[in-house]
């Protein structure tokens, strides 16, 4: 009881010291197994080379490659059978240990005790390199290998390295293609829970990621983060080095770079016909081929190749010009529309000519220059 103490008391003291490595410990038991670690008398593995201090440990360990206790649901193995029986609640949904506060519920009683962290704010574990502080020891223990660059966990069948064994475990499924997490409403498989999490939204059409600046909401937090970037951050630090167009993602930059070198990397699988753009591609295979989906008005009947130009079709139909601009209250139906005019009360020039290096405030003014300015200079123009 009083080593346990030790351990909830805010001014203890780590009196224990292990004379290899200087790492200090607070009962000497805990000095004891630690020294075990520098000496020869560890007790290793023959299946994967997992070392332990003690015999009875490695006794424990046995049981994963032996299968003595083994999941009947998904082949995992554990070391004893009570680590199996918790692992066995995951699969019939039994959350019995449920949090006072938020009424999350768990399958373990440790887990909630960690979950009750992140409303207390308690992080007991710190850095002594960096002096962050963590909730739970094993965060910490990952942490730790920042400083230490040690990556104990490796790939059996391609040598990468890896800080934790869940991360090894991922990966691995690389190689063997297991997707054990599936979708029960289409019987869609994911090699992570995290994939299966994010798919379980297209059903139950949650959107629990809301932009802040405006009503949208999103599925995933990256598709939210797209969306500020696209639509409610004037940073651009993308430029076309032949026109000097300035663009917000270098995705939009690769693609705008085709206009100037004539590049067309979609092709059609029926002709010979190319595309600089995937959209473009789509339509001409509904037009000239009838292959894909088209998407139809349901109050005129236009068709549409992309369902964002259906999208947008639709608020003209009713009337919803969800774009007002800041400065004089004009609104637009689609966010590119609104750009164009808030130019019109901004001094600021945000294309610039690469050849010459002057500033316009219209793409259509700079395009126009080039060509005149890259003659001037002796180049001959590309598009």
């Amino acid at each position: 009881m009083k080593h346990h103490k030790q351990r909830h008391s805010k001014d203890k003291q780590k009196q224990c010291l292990c004379t290899v490595c200087c790492k200090q410990f607070t009962t000497r038991s805990g000095l004891f197994f630690h020294k075990q670690t520098h000496t020869a008398t560890m007790y290793s593995c023959t299946q994967c080379e997992r070392r332990f201090n003690t015999q009875r440990s490695l006794k424990q360990h046995m049981n994963v490659h032996s299968s003595k206790y083994k999941c009947t649901e998904c082949g995992k193995c554990f070391t004893c059978n009570q680590v199996l029986a918790e692992h066995r609640q995951r699969h019939f949904g039994e959350k019995p240990f449920e949090c006072t506060l938020c009424s999350k519920r768990f399958t373990q009683s440790h887990h909630l005790v960690l979950h009750s962290r992140v409303h207390s704010g308690e992080k007991p574990f710190e850095c002594t390199v960096c002096r962050k502080r963590f909730a739970t020891k094993s965060n910490l223990t990952v942490h730790s290998r920042i400083h230490s660059r040690e990556k104990p966990f490796e790939c059996a069948v391609c040598g990468k390295r890896f800080t934790t064994k869940s991360q090894l475990a991922v990966h691995s499924r690389i190689h063997s293609g297991e997707k054990a997490h599936k979708c029960l409403e289409c019987d869609k498989a994911f090699s992570q829970s995290g994939d299966l999490t994010t798919h379980m939204r297209v059903h139950t059409g949650d959107k629990p990621y809301e932009c802040s600046l405006c009503d949208k909401s999103f599925s995933q937090s990256s598709h939210l983060q797209t969306h500020k970037r696209h639509i409610h951050s004037n940073r651009r630090p993308y430029d076309c080095r032949y026109c000097g167009t300035m663009f917000k993602s270098n995705d939009v930059l690769k693609r705008h770079v085709y206009t100037h070198t004539g590049a067309k990397p979609y092709s059609c699988r029926h002709c010979s016909d190319c595309f600089r753009q995937i959209g473009r591609l789509k339509a001409h295979l509904l037009k000239s081929h009838n292959e894909g989906t088209w998407f139809t008005c349901h109050i005129c009947q236009k068709k549409f190749s992309l369902k964002g130009n259906l999208k947008q079709h639709l608020l003209r139909h009713e009337g919803v010009k969800p774009y007002v601009c800041d400065e004089c209250s004009k609104s637009f139906f689609t966010a590119s529309n609104m750009k164009r005019h808030q130019s019109k009360h901004s001094d600021f020039k945000l294309f610039c000519c690469g050849s010459c290096g002057k500033y316009f405030k219209f793409k259509q003014n700079v395009v126009r220059h080039f060509k005149r300015c890259s003659v001037k200079l002796g180049y001959k123009p590309i598009f």
